[in-house]
């Protein structure tokens, strides 16, 4: 058995949480029949997470992630896709 040490990066797994995180609150909130775009940015900006439903536990969901990190996170995909 060979002795090695593995590299692990948080960041990396916080990033696919706050993705997955993201996609799930969209689903949730298109079953509600709201748009899932507007609300999302009615929270993200305003930080009031009325925004954001209780249906199928989204609005927790979302709340475990601090605003500002998501915002930067749909920044770095966008920016990271469009290039």
């Amino acid at each position: 058995m060979e002795d090695k040490t593995s590299i692990f990066d948080i960041s990396i797994i916080k990033r696919k949480l706050i993705n997955q995180t993201i996609k799930e609150v969209c689903a949730s909130l298109k079953e509600r029949g709201y748009n899932p775009i507007n609300q999302i940015v009615g929270y993200l900006s305003s930080g009031d997470p009325g925004y954001i439903s209780n249906y199928k536990d989204a609005r927790q969901k979302i709340l475990e992630f601090d605003r500002i990190e998501v915002m930067a996170i749909i920044l770095e995909d966008y920016l990271d896709n469009n290039e």
